[in-house]
């Protein structure tokens, strides 16, 4: 269920402002929409799974935080993230 090391890798590549970033906004909303894909892929397979269906509602909850806090100091990048990740809104 969780991603792999290498996984990992490639999307903080992908979203990083400088060469050690790994704690950006950018980055851990990325990281978990990753995370998020694939618990929701669990969950269509196994409905009854309550303790995944809490994490996963947790994690939603914490990028909702950190989306929020992008589009109130950044509104383009919160948009430009919106498009890359293709997180309805």
């Amino acid at each position: 269920m969780s991603i792999t090391k290498e996984k990992k890798l490639e999307v903080i590549q992908g979203f990083q402002r400088a060469g050690e970033d790994t704690g950006s906004p950018e980055v851990q909303i990325a990281v978990l929409t990753t995370r998020i894909n694939n618990l929701t892929e669990h969950m269509r397979t196994h409905k009854h799974d309550y303790s995944t269906r809490r994490g996963l509602l947790m994690m939603v909850s914490r990028r909702r935080r950190l989306l929020d806090y992008v589009k109130r100091h950044d509104p383009e990048k919160y948009l430009e993230l919106l498009a890359q990740l293709n997180i309805r809104k």
